[in-house]
C-alpha cells in the first residue's frame, strides 16, 4: 500500500480523497494521523498550507465513521457532538468547517459551525438537529454552552488549532471555562504554526502525555517564499507599493498593517493611486468580511488591506505576494502573514517595508527566525538617512509596544471595554 492507504484510513475517506485528487500524504499528515489514529494526544508544530486541517479532520473522521457503523442511532435519537475544534477567528473557523464537510461525503456524519457575528438563532436552528463535529471559536461556543444550546458531556476529541494565536488574542479564560465542560477522558490535539515557551506551558494542562510531531525547524517559514526587506521613509511606504503592484502587474496583492484604521486608510489611498483595493478586519460585519474576500478571491479588486485577526484563517489559492506595510509587533505573527503564500509546494513573495524607528521589530523577527533577512534599497524609494526617529520621552518602549499591540487587536484603552472575541 502507499499514499494514504498506508495510512489505515477507512475507504469512505479514502475514495473521497481520490475524488478530491490528494495523492500523497504531507509530511505533516503522515506523521500525525498514525498518533491521532492510535488514540495519542498530539502537539503538531506545522507551517500554515502544509495540510493541517486534515492532520487531524482525517483520523477524527474515521474514528467517527467506524463507530458510526457499529452504533447507529435509533429513530428519534439525536446525535451529540463528539468532536470540537476550536479555531481563534470566523474566517478560519469558517475554513475548517468546509474542509470537513469536504471530507465527510459518502458518510452521515454532520458538522456544525458556530462563531460570532452571524445569527446565533440560525446556528441554535442548525445545533438542535444534532451535529457529529463542531467547528467554533471560543466566544460563540461560550454563548451557547450558557444558553445550553450546545452540550459536550459526550466529547470525545478536543481540538485546539492555531493555538498561538488563541493566545496572542487572550482566549485563556475562554479556553479554561470550555475545559470545565468537557469530559477528562477524551483525545487532546493541539495544533500550531509556531511552537514557543507559552504553547508548551499550555500544552501542560491540555495534554496528556502527547506525541510532539515537528515537520520543519521550529518556527520556520516555507522554503519557496522569498523574503525581502525594503528600507524607505514611512510617508512613502504606500507609494512604494502602488509603484511595485502597479509596474510588476500584480494580481492578488495581501497587505498586512497593524490596526483596522490603518487598513481602512491604506486602502482608501491605495485606490486614488488606481490600485482596487477594500480592508479587512474585525470592525466590518461577517456579511461584509465574505463579500471583500469573495471579490478578492474573484479578482474584482486587486489588493487587501488586512489585520492580522482578520486575516488569520485566509485560504486563497495561488496567492504570491504578501507586503509587510507595517511589522508585527508580535514576532510570531510574521511567520503567519508570510505563511499565507507559498502554501501547498507553490512559490510566493513576502516583501517587508523598514523605516527609520522600526528596526527592533526586524530584530525580533530574525531573532526567532534565527536568520537574518538582507536589507536593500528601491531605486527611486531610498530614504532619507538624515531623518530621526522621534522618541516618547514619556513612555518606555516597551510601554509603548504594549499599548500599540492593544490597539492592534482592537482593545480600547481609557476604560475596561473588549472587542468581541467570537
Amino acid at each position: 500500500m502507499s499514499g494514504f492507504s498506508a495510512l489505515g484510513l477507512n475507504q469512505t475517506l479514502l475514495t473521497t480523497l481520490k475524488d478530491a485528487n490528494y495523492t500523497e500524504p504531507t509530511p505533516i499528515q503522515a506523521q500525525s494521523i498514525p498518533l491521532i489514529l492510535e488514540g495519542e494526544d498530539v502537539m503538531a508544530g506545522a507551517q500554515t498550507g502544509t495540510g493541517k486541517t486534515a492532520a487531524f479532520a482525517l483520523p477524527i473522521l474515521h474514528k467517527l465513521m467506524e463507530a458510526s457503523a457499529a452504533n447507529k442511532l435509533g429513530a428519534g435519537s439525536t446525535k451529540k457532538v463528539k468532536a470540537l475544534v476550536l479555531a481563534p477567528t470566523r474566517e478560519l473557523a469558517q475554513q475548517i468547517h468546509k474542509n470537513f464537510e469536504k471530507y465527510c461525503v459518502g458518510s452521515d456524519l454532520t458538522v456544525g459551525l458556530a462563531y460570532g457575528g452571524a445569527s446565533l438563532s440560525v446556528q441554535i436552528t442548525a445545533l438542535n438537529q444534532g451535529v457529529d463535529v463542531l467547528v467554533a471559536t471560543p466566544g460563540r461556543l461560550i454563548d451557547h454552552i450558557f444558553k445550553k444550546t450546545v452540550k459536550l458531556d459526550a466529547l470525545e476529541y478536543l481540538v485546539f488549532d492555531e493555538a498561538d494565536r488563541m493566545l496572542d488574542m487572550g482566549f485563556k479564560d475562554e479556553i479554561s471555562t470550555i475545559l470545565r465542560r468537557v469530559p477528562q477522558q477524551r483525545q487532546t490535539l493541539l495544533f500550531s504554526a509556531t511552537l514557543d515557551d507559552a504553547i508548551f506551558k499550555l500544552s501542560k494542562s491540555l495534554l496528556n502525555k502527547p506525541k510532539l510531531v515537528e515537520v520543519s525547524e521550529r518556527n520556520a517559514v516555507a522554503a519557496d517564499v522569498e523574503q525581502i526587506v525594503y528600507n524607505v521613509d514611512a510617508d512613502r511606504k504606500r507609494e512604494l507599493m502602488s509603484h511595485m503592484i502597479g509596474s510588476e502587474n500584480w494580481q492578488q496583492v495581501l497587505i498586512f498593517t497593524r490596526t483596522k484604521q490603518d487598513a481602512d486608510e491604506l486602502a482608501k489611498e491605495m485606490c486614488k493611486d488606481g490600485i482596487k483595493t477594500q480592508s479587512i478586519h474585525g470592525d466590518k460585519s461577517q456579511g461584509a468580511r465574505d463579500k471583500v474576500l469573495a471579490d478578492f478571491k474573484s479578482g474584482k479588486i486587486r489588493a487587501l488591506a488586512a489585520t492580522d485577526v482578520a486575516a488569520r484563517g485566509l485560504d486563497i489559492q495561488d496567492l504570491k505576494y504578501v507586503f509587510n506595510y507595517q511589522l508585527p509587533y508580535i514576532a510570531e505573527d510574521y511567520i503567519h502573514r508570510i505563511g499565507r503564500t507559498g502554501r501547498a509546494g507553490e512559490s510566493g513573495l513576502a516583501i517587508s517595508l523598514l523605516s527609520i524607528g522600526e528596526e527592533y521589530l526586524l530584530e525580533e523577527i530574525e531573532a526567532i527566525l534565527d536568520t537574518r533577512l538582507n536589507q536593500q534599497w528601491l531605486p527611486g524609494y531610498e530614504p532619507d538617512l538624515t531623518k530621526k526617529a522621534q522618541p516618547d520621552r514619556k513612555n518606555t518602549k516597551a510601554a509603548q509596544k504594549k499599548r500599540a499591540k492593544k490597539r492592534a487587536y482592537g482593545e480600547v484603552t481609557g476604560n475596561k471595554r473588549k472587542p468581541s472575541r467570537r
